[in-house]
């Protein structure tokens, strides 16, 4: 706003007492001061305002406005109510200076010029920011992007003091400017704002974390790849991004809103330009997939293998191993599916969010995933540069690995199922609410095109483990194929129930009707390899005690727990009751 526009406002209660040529001045900001000295407080264009008790007789007045002319400052506002009359030291030092100067009428409080001026400015400087966001959204729309979503996120904060971050559905940092959210919070606000959009409610949506209040806007996407605005709101929430401000919207004019809306229109162009990035790395997956499944050559793969890895491990000097996860994203009760709703596409577009590391920031720090999706299942083709081969020992013991093998653990340091859902378990299970099911399958890492096929089927077989286990969001990994965890979830209903009640029942009753405790007895028992000693100190039991249960147990089952054979129905029974 121009210094002019404070004279022409009856209610501000402000006189010109000299400058009259320096009106044009544009206004920043303002501050109220009385230090002799407030210069350490001043960045230049503010209006200054102030009660005159700094000044302690007509000597003191030419410092002072030198100081602020130094600073850049728009113009001096004195009140009246100290001293009456301005003092005409105080004139007259202005003049020089050539610093306008008005005189504030005692019946008007700073407040009210204060709060006029920050309102003003606030406003033209929120319809400065729209013009740059659409200056921007042109750029990014018919050309290279003019600098990305940060640009735009760094006028939030340094015209409108608004602080944002764009967000992926998992709460990982896409963009920010300034610091990053500090740990969890990302995760978070996603877990708000996608159990918010699933009850069906219009963003922004307010959050509270750690006692900082944020709102929460969608971010469409609006792109080719978007689904019409009438589709089932299952089809995207798990793949929208969102920006989270730190501040309540609640209380924001319109105008204001509009902006950030424009803000999320810019960001989704942004999130368009990276989702046809990834039609290559997707096409190359799904061309692996189709000649794995369909039995092709060793040979065949290879090839295509060496097509995909400089795509996504570019500068990789040796053949990478190669892991498969498989995703699944199921709707309905009991996973029977809601109609209308693919559920491959949904998986994909997870699945790429799920493979990147949580603590990688940026839009396109998913280059090194490829993720194809067949029916309603997702299938990630995930590199693992090849680990060197150790260095022999100077004495010979050590022999190096096979050339191109995996490492002895079957990983090569790679993906692992539990660590890859546990700091995005939260937010999709809000965005899954009481409906939705992820189930998710890792194989071990392969070297070579001729152990594809097995990774695949690996790791589909993981995934229907995972399937059987209760929860919104479960994963299983190659690990727990080799365990009797592997056979427990195919056990029919029917055939469960029946084994685990001729042997638990008879003890569950009798600890029922004495207050025994001979089924935590038998835990520990087992838990402890049947050894006497060792299970009697965990209990706290003398021996003699802890046998006359065991023996009360195999009188009441007619087992005998000195049998490798009964030992395992009970260890078995316990695991599937």
């Amino acid at each position: 706003m121009r210094l002019r526009a404070l004279l022409e406002t009856d209610a501000l209660g402000l006189r010109l007492l000299g400058g009259e040529d320096e009106l044009d001045r544009t206004v920043r900001g303002v501050m109220t001061t009385d230090l002799r000295d407030p210069s350490r407080y001043l960045s230049g264009g503010e209006l200054v305002l102030t009660g005159l008790a700094w000044r302690r007789d007509a000597d003191d007045s030419e410092p002072f406005v030198r100081i602020l002319s130094g600073a850049g400052v728009a113009g001096l506002a004195a009140g009246e109510a100290e001293l009456g009359a301005i003092p005409d030291d105080l004139v007259q030092a202005c003049l020089r200076h050539r610093l306008p100067l008005f005189a504030v009428n005692e019946s008007v409080a700073f407040a009210t010029i204060t709060e006029h001026v920050v309102r003003q400015v606030s406003g033209e400087r929120a319809g400065d920011l729209a013009a740059v966001v659409d200056r921007h959204r042109r750029l990014m729309t018919s050309g290279p992007a003019g600098g990305g979503p940060e640009v735009v996120l760094d006028l939030l904060g340094s015209d409108l003091g608004l602080h944002a971050w764009v967000l992926s559905p998992t709460g990982r940092q896409i963009a920010g400017a300034g610091a990053p959210l500090p740990p969890g919070i990302g995760a978070a606000l996603a877990g708000e704002h996608l159990s918010a959009t699933r009850t069906g409610r219009r963003g922004p949506h307010r959050a509270v974390a750690r006692g900082t209040t944020y709102s929460l806007f969608p971010i469409r996407n609006t792109g080719r790849g978007a689904a019409p605005a009438s589709r089932d709101v299952r089809e995207t929430v798990l793949s929208d991004w969102l920006l989270a401000v730190e501040a309540d919207a609640g209380d924001w004019p319109a105008a204001r809103l509009d902006l950030l809306q424009g803000v999320t229109q810019l960001i989704a162009v942004e999130r368009d330009r990276r989702d046809a990035a990834r039609t290559v790395r997707r096409r190359l997956a799904q061309e692996v997939l189709e000649l794995v499944q369909t039995g092709a050559a060793p040979a065949e793969i290879a090839a295509r293998l060496r097509v995909a890895a400089p795509v996504l491990l570019p500068g990789l000097g040796a053949a990478p191993h190669w892991q498969v996860v498989v995703a699944r994203v199921e709707w309905g009760e009991e996973g029977a599916g809601a109609p209308g709703i693919e559920g491959g596409p949904v998986a994909q577009s997870l699945l790429e969010e799920i493979l990147v590391d949580p603590g990688t920031a940026g839009p396109d720090s998913a280059d090194r995933i490829a993720v194809a999706h067949t029916g309603d299942e997702a299938i990630a083709l995930v590199p693992l540069p090849a680990v060197p081969e150790p260095e022999p020992e100077a004495d010979g013991d050590t022999a190096p690995e096979e050339e191109g093998a995996a490492p002895a653990d079957g990983t090569g340091g790679g993906l692992h199922a539990d660590a890859l859902l546990a700091t995005v378990r939260g937010p999709l299970s809000a965005g899954l609410a009481d409906d939705g099911r992820l189930t998710l399958g890792v194989s071990a890492a392969v070297h070579s095109a001729e152990g594809l096929r097995g990774a695949l089927e690996e790791a589909r077989h993981a995934r229907r483990v995972a399937a059987a286990r209760p929860g919104r969001v479960c994963a299983a990994g190659h690990h727990e194929l080799a365990s009797h965890v592997l056979l427990l979830p195919f056990v029919p209903d029917d055939v469960r129930r029946a084994f685990t009640a001729r042997l638990l029942d008879p003890l569950r009753d009798y600890d029922r009707r004495h207050r025994a405790e001979l089924i935590p007895t038998l835990e520990a028992f087992l838990d402890c390899d049947g050894s006497w000693t060792r299970c009697a100190g965990r209990l706290h039991l003398h021996v003699n005690t802890l046998r006359y249960r065991v023996g009360r147990i195999e009188q009441l089952t007619g087992r005998d727990l000195s049998r490798l054979e009964d030992k395992l129905d009970f260890f078995l029974a316990l695991r599937m009751s």
